[in-house]
């Protein structure tokens, strides 16, 4: 796909965790496209009238859908009915309205949680159906794995050109670091900071720190996404990630190490803490020239030297 001065690159989610780090990067890629970022204060993409009056209005013909409700492991136990709903909805509105507006590429990233559970690790690609995702997360999952089935029905009904990215465990600047329903790296560097501040003895951690997984910082996942913009042979899903293992108590020891808090890390092994083990293959994404090299400890240094410094900026940092 040739992307030129009359196309017009529309960002969903934009304000989100990956949409600061990716429009940094279109910016760069494509310096005479118009790029527009919206966030759910523009439009409210789960009504349809209101995602129809977004096309007509922005006339997009590339769109990056990053718009969705996600979480950890706290906010899938409580609220598993409204992730799968409003995740459900918002990819049906945007396939079908960028089909319906002739939309040249859509780009949608899905979580990885949307592999089954069990899946023999590294998980590649080919492994999407065998099973049903992890309980934790299954209304999520099974939510964002429906863009898989809408990229193929839409193609083919309807000629939509889109694309299924599967990002690892991102984190990075401007991630949520609210406690009641982030994912642990950002809940780990806002337990450690505040803890360091208030001298706390010891934090403490859910599940037991065993669980493997894989992670990815979230600049490299926006470095990717160009190449799936300019590349229609590719429809996915692509697994977008380090294909590095790190156990849950190894992350945790260097977030400690790095934030400078010297306590106790205790383990309350009552608590839910997902499947035991989750790499991705990345050979796909490596045979299309790309990877994911930002090392951990170069990933968490930047991540967690930002989030002290923005801690106390009111409104700089999702608390």
């Amino acid at each position: 796909m040739q992307i030129d001065r009359s196309d017009h690159i529309v960002v969903t989610g934009a304000t989100g965790f990956l949409g600061h780090h990716l429009l940094p990067v279109l910016r760069t890629r494509y310096p005479q496209v118009r790029i527009t970022p919206l966030c759910s204060k523009d439009y409210e993409l789960m009504d349809p009238a209101q995602v129809e009056a977004m096309f007509i209005e922005r006339v997009p013909t590339v769109v990056v859908h990053l718009a969705g409700l996600s979480g950890g492991i706290g906010v899938n136990t409580r609220r598993p009915a409204d992730l799968f709903h409003w995740n459900l909805l918002l990819t049906e509105n945007l396939f079908s309205a960028c089909a319906a507006h002739g939309v040249r590429k859509l780009v949608y990233p899905m979580g990885g949680c949307a592999y089954p559970a069990g899946a023999a690790s590294p998980v590649s690609e080919a492994q999407m159906w065998n099973g049903r995702p992890d309980a934790s997360s299954a209304g999520y999952a099974m939510a964002k794995r429906m863009g898989l089935v809408a990229s193929a029905v839409y193609r083919q009904q309807y000629g939509l050109t889109s694309v299924v990215l599967v990002p690892g465990k991102m984190y990075g600047e401007h991630d949520n670091y609210s406690l009641a329903d982030s994912h642990v790296i950002p809940a780990l560097i806002r337990r450690c900071h505040e803890a360091k501040r208030a001298n706390a003895p010891a934090v403490t951690l859910w599940g037991s720190g065993a669980p493997k997984r894989d992670f990815v910082y979230a600049g490299d996942v926006a470095n990717c996404i160009p190449f799936f913009i300019d590349h229609d042979e590719y429809t996915g899903p692509v697994n977008i990630s380090s294909g590095t293992a790190t156990t849950i108590r190894d992350l945790a020891d260097l977030i400690a190490r790095l934030s400078g808090f010297d306590g106790r890390l205790e383990w309350d092994a009552a608590k839910p803490e997902g499947q035991l083990e989750s790499v991705f293959d990345v050979s796909l994404l490596n045979s299309l020239g790309l990877s994911c090299d930002t090392g951990l400890d170069v990933g968490l240094r930047r991540t967690i030297e930002w989030f002290a410094a923005n801690y106390d900026t009111p409104g700089a940092v999702r608390l």
